[in-house]
C-alpha cells in the first residue's frame, strides 16, 4: 500500500511540475515526490526549506510547525488552503495544503511548495483533489486493517496463558491477517507509558516495519509487532522504537524483546519488551531504548514486579517500607549505592562524595530503619532487590 501512495504522489508531482509530499494527520511523512537540487528551479529559487528537509529526513514536523499550519484551519478544510511563509518557524517557502479526507474526516495532507504562482482556482488543483480522495480511501482501508490487526494482537497479548483455546484462536486469526509475515522473524517493541489518542485509538502510523500495533490494557504501554529482516537482527525494532519515542503521545522509554519465529513467541517477547522499557525508565543508562538481553538483574525484577495500576503495585517488603519513605531518601540512596558497589566502603564513599564516617553513620541508620543486618548476605540481597524494584515501579 505504501507503494500506492508513492505512485499517487508522483502523479501529483508530474501534474503540477512541483514536488509534492504526503503526510498523515499527525504530520508523519508517508511519501514525497522527487526534489531537484537547490538551484534547479527555473527562477533559481530554493525548492527546499528547513521544514521540508526535516520532514523528509526525520519523517515528522516539529510541534511549532504543526501549530503554524493548523492555525490556517487545515484540519477542517475541504478545499486547498494557501499558507504563507514563516521564517521564524523555518517555513521559508509558501505552501498549498490539499486536505486528504474520507467519510468527512481529515486523514492526511498533500503539501505543494508554492509562492503564489499557482492560483487556487487552477483546474489542476481539482485533479489533485481527486487524487486526494483516492489517497483518503486507501488511508481509511489501511486504518481499518490496522485496527483489526491491533485488536487481534491485543487479544493475543492479554489472553490468559491457561486459556489455551483463547490463545490459539487469537494467534490463528492474527496469522490469517498477516499472511506469510506471521511466520517471522518478528520482534515486539514496548513503549511506556503511552497516551492513547482520542477514542481510545492506539494508532501510530508510519512506523517502519510495523505489522500490528495496540495499546495493552493494564500496562499503560503500547505494543508494536515488527517484521525483522533477519532472525537475529533487531535494527528494525530499534528504528521503530526510536520513531515512536518522537511521537507526541510517548513520554518515556521503549524496550525490545528477543526475536521470535512465528506468533507463538509473541506474548513472551511482549513481556520481555515491557520489562526492558520499564528498566529504561528506571535507569537512564539503559535507555531510551533498552534491549531485554542487556538489562541485567532487571530481567528478573521487572518480570516479578507488579505493573502500575494493580492492587499490589508499589507495596514494598515490610522490612524496607520505612526506608522508602520520602524523609529517608538519602538513606535509601546510600544503601543502594553501597550495595551497587558490592559493599566496598571506599568506593561507596567516593561515589557519594562523603567521608567514610558519614557513610558508616548512614549505614547504621539503614539497619535501624529496616531491621536488616548489612553483614548478612540474604539481608543484603533482600534490601538490594527491594530498592531496585521500588525504582522500577516508580519509573
Amino acid at each position: 500500500m505504501r507503494e500506492d501512495y508513492q505512485v499517487l504522489i508522483d502523479e501529483v508531482t508530474a501534474l503540477l511540475g512541483t514536488p509534492a509530499t504526503l503526510e498523515n494527520r499527525d504530520f508523519g511523512l508517508i511519501a514525497f515526490g522527487a526534489h531537484e537540487g537547490e538551484d534547479d528551479g527555473e527562477d533559481g529559487a530554493l525548492l527546499m526549506d528547513p521544514v521540508r528537509t526535516r520532514s523528509i529526513l526525520r519523517r515528522r514536523s516539529t510541534a511549532r510547525v504543526r501549530a503554524w499550519f493548523e492555525s490556517f484551519g487545515i484540519t477542517r478544510a475541504v478545499e486547498p488552503v494557501r499558507i504563507p511563509p514563516d521564517p521564524s518557524a523555518g517555513v521559508l517557502r509558501g505552501r498549498i495544503c490539499v486536505p486528504v479526507r474520507h467519510g468527512g474526516v481529515v486523514l492526511g495532507y498533500i503539501w505543494l511548495l508554492d509562492d503564489g504562482a499557482l492560483e487556487l482556482s487552477d483546474p489542476r488543483l481539482a485533479d489533485v483533489q481527486a487524487v486526494a480522495r483516492r489517497i483518503g480511501s486507501l488511508l481509511a482501508d489501511e486504518s481499518r486493517a490496522g485496527a483489526r490487526r491491533g485488536g487481534l494482537l491485543c487479544a493475543l497479548l492479554t489472553a490468559a496463558p491457561g486459556h489455551r483455546a483463547a490463545v490459539d484462536l487469537a494467534e490463528a486469526e492474527l496469522a490469517g491477517e498477516l499472511g506469510p509475515v506471521a511466520a517471522g522473524p518478528l520482534a515486539v517493541v514496548a513503549v511506556v507509558p503511552w497516551e492513547e489518542a482520542e477514542g481510545g485509538s492506539a494508532a501510530a502510523p508510519g512506523i517502519p516495519g510495523a505489522v500490528a500495533v495496540c495499546a495493552v490494557p493494564g500496562t499503560g504501554g503500547l505494543a508494536v509487532l515488527v517484521r525483522l529482516r533477519t532472525p537475529g537482527g533487531l535494527d528494525p525494532a530499534r528504528t521503530a522504537a526510536e520513531r515512536l519515542l518522537r511521537s507526541p503521545r510517548a513520554r518515556a522509554a521503549a524496550g525490545t524483546g528477543e526475536p521470535c519465529t512465528g506468533l507463538g513467541g509473541v506474548p513472551g517477547a511482549w513481556r520481555q519488551a515491557l520489562a526492558a522499557a520499564r528498566a529504561a525508565r528506571a535507569e537512564s543508562r539503559f535507555g531510551p531504548v533498552a534491549r531485554w538481553d542487556r538489562i541485567g538483574p532487571y530481567r528478573l525484577l521487572a518480570l516479578l514486579a507488579r505493573p502500575s495500576g494493580s492492587s499490589a503495585a508499589g507495596a514494598p517488603d515490610p522490612s524496607v517500607r520505612a526506608l522508602l519513605e520520602p524523609g529517608h531518601r538519602e538513606m535509601a540512596r546510600t544503601a543502594e549505592a553501597f550495595l551497587d558497589c558490592a559493599g566496598q566502603a571506599g568506593r561507596t564513599a567516593a561515589l557519594l562524595g562523603v567521608h567514610r564516617q558519614t557513610l558508616y553513620y548512614r549505614l547504621s541508620r539503614v539497619e535501624q530503619l529496616t531491621g536488616l543486618d548489612l553483614d548478612d548476605g540474604e539481608d543484603r540481597l533482600l534490601l538490594h532487590m527491594a530498592l531496585k524494584t521500588a525504582r522500577l515501579l516508580r519509573g
